[in-house]
């Protein structure tokens, strides 16, 4: 086994967002250089770093000055240039291994993936023309939702079938692309688990975290999730099945469609921290992005006992419209944590920060995590 990576060295991040951001901030404090690599200029995650290269990933001797630098690589973001990945050298380990991420990229090779592995997932179809669609239909049923393979996130590049006379807008909502079809699911909830390996195959796990979505995009995390004991192991379970079958070191993330029926069903694959787990840096004994840390590093697991119940709402760019958020009145809220990851645009959609609330209870964290947010509106009273 290769010897631990140390405080002192040089993590690699691929990747500038507000995961890498927050990945940085824990590496610094716990003594390790931060090398990032990102396409954009002044990053949310290049305020944190000792050293940034910005360029595009297909630059070959931007990528491997970069990685020359660095000891050991891992990511923020599962869109990884299979390319750039081969120009690392052999001593630098990459953490995840590229196979996780090349699944994970295209929604058709991780739904197959899935049904290879006898794991749960709603009925779906592969289609790759306005034919098969239409055959799919038939097969699946309606309604459905059709998803493009690749691209899309936060409900872009997907397109709902209620009936048979909205198939030619579907294929035209999608541009003709490689997608899958997935068949409705009776839902209850959605959740979500975050499973920690290291380089001993050693898990440690986060959740079930309870999922709100408003306009696709996560609105408000909650744990403990107000699921049963039972689909909660169910949904571990499987989470950290997928972990091993992947031979993951570092984290992964899977979302799950919990139907009222009582079936957990696996949704999507995010090997990375994940927009819910963040909660975790306040009302855990170690948060999601110390893990991956210490996962990427050969170090041992830390505790996922969770302190406190919790709850984290998003804060989107819609919250700057018409008038700037009023934080004094966020920060009146006790408990309350914001995070703001120095964005210098704010779009509506777009996650500027996210505000977590700590509480006795699931509910009142929820409650309040609420209603802290409202309060940032200047309209607000």
């Amino acid at each position: 086994m290769p010897a631990p990576i140390l405080p002192g060295q040089t993590v690699g991040i691929y990747g500038g967002g507000q995961l890498g951001r927050m990945l940085a901030q824990v590496a610094r404090r716990m003594g390790y250089r931060v090398h990032v690599f990102t396409s954009e200029r002044d990053s949310p995650a290049a305020h944190f770093a000792n050293h940034v290269t910005v360029a595009d990933d297909s630059d070959e001797s931007a990528f491997r000055a970069f990685a020359s630098t660095i000891d050991v690589l891992t990511f923020e973001f599962e869109n990884v240039s299979a390319a750039s990945l081969k120009w690392v050298p052999e001593q630098v380990p990459i953490r995840p291994g590229p196979q996780v991420f090349w699944t994970a990229q295209d929604r058709r090779r991780e739904k197959t993936f899935l049904q290879q592995h006898g794991l749960p997932t709603p009925p779906f179809a592969l289609v790759d023309s306005r034919e098969q669609l239409a055959a799919a239909v038939v097969l699946i049923g309606t309604p459905a939702v059709l998803k493009t393979a690749a691209g899309g996130y936060d409900g872009k590049g997907q397109a709902v079938i209620r009936d048979a006379s909205d198939i030619d807008a579907a294929w035209h909502a999608v541009q003709g692309r490689p997608s899958t079809l997935e068949a409705f699911v009776d839902l209850a909830c959605e959740v979500s688990v975050i499973v920690a390996r290291d380089v001993y195959g050693a898990t440690a796990v986060y959740g079930p975290i309870e999922n709100h979505h408003a306009n696709h995009i996560l609105d408000l995390s909650i744990c403990p999730a107000r699921v049963g004991p039972a689909i909660g192991a169910a949904a571990c379970e499987i989470a950290r099945k997928i972990a091993s079958i992947f031979d993951l070191v570092g984290l992964i993330c899977i979302e799950f469609f919990v139907a009222r029926s009582g079936e957990v069903l696996v949704n999507e694959i995010a090997p990375r921290p994940h927009n819910s787990g963040h909660l975790t840096i306040e009302s855990f004994a170690t948060s999601q992005f110390e893990q991956q840390l210490r996962c990427v590093c050969g170090l041992p697991l830390g505790s996922t006992a969770q302190r406190t119940p919790a709850a984290m709402a998003n804060l989107l760019g819609d919250l700057w419209f018409p008038l700037a958020p009023r934080w004094e009145e966020l920060l009146r809220y006790n408990e309350t944590y914001l995070h703001l990851y120095d964005k210098h645009e704010a779009r509506p959609g777009r996650k500027m920060g996210h505000v977590t609330v700590c509480a006795t209870d699931a509910e009142t964290a929820a409650r309040r995590a609420r209603a802290a947010r409202a309060s940032l509106r200047q309209d607000a009273g």
